[in-house]
């Protein structure tokens, strides 16, 4: 599988960006895909997750009500709508695939297998 991330860009805080994902090499049927980011001088942390089976989501508490995760199966496509940004969502934000069928999302990297290149999300204020 590979992932491709894009979307990122710079905006004001109170403003608006949305990230896709799109994946190629085979359906992500029974995958987690999740948003991961990376500000400078931190660990990656946990943003979002869909299992795209059911198509449940799970947020980070920092951004839960902010952020939305959808998924659009006909083009295999991920999608992170980030709305009232602030300046600490400054960061690179990835997206991951995790290849377990589960019931549950592990919010830790470590169990992703597939990663897009990062896209860079600038917040100013």
């Amino acid at each position: 599988v590979q992932l491709q991330a894009f979307g990122g860009g710079a905006v004001q805080a109170g403003g608006s960006l949305r990230l896709s994902c799109a994946a190629s090499g085979r359906t992500l049927s029974s995958y987690t895909v999740g948003w991961f980011r990376q500000a400078p001088g931190k660990e990656r942390e946990f943003v979002a997750a869909i299992r795209w089976s059911a198509g449940s989501t799970y947020y980070a508490d920092s951004v839960k009500g902010r952020f939305t995760i959808s998924r659009e199966r006909a083009k295999n496509t991920a999608a992170l709508q980030m709305n009232s940004l602030k300046p600490e969502d400054t960061a690179v934000y990835y997206c991951a695939a995790d290849r377990r069928y589960t019931s549950y999302v592990d919010r830790n990297s470590n169990a992703y297998d597939y990663w897009g290149q990062g896209t860079l999300v600038t917040v100013s204020s």
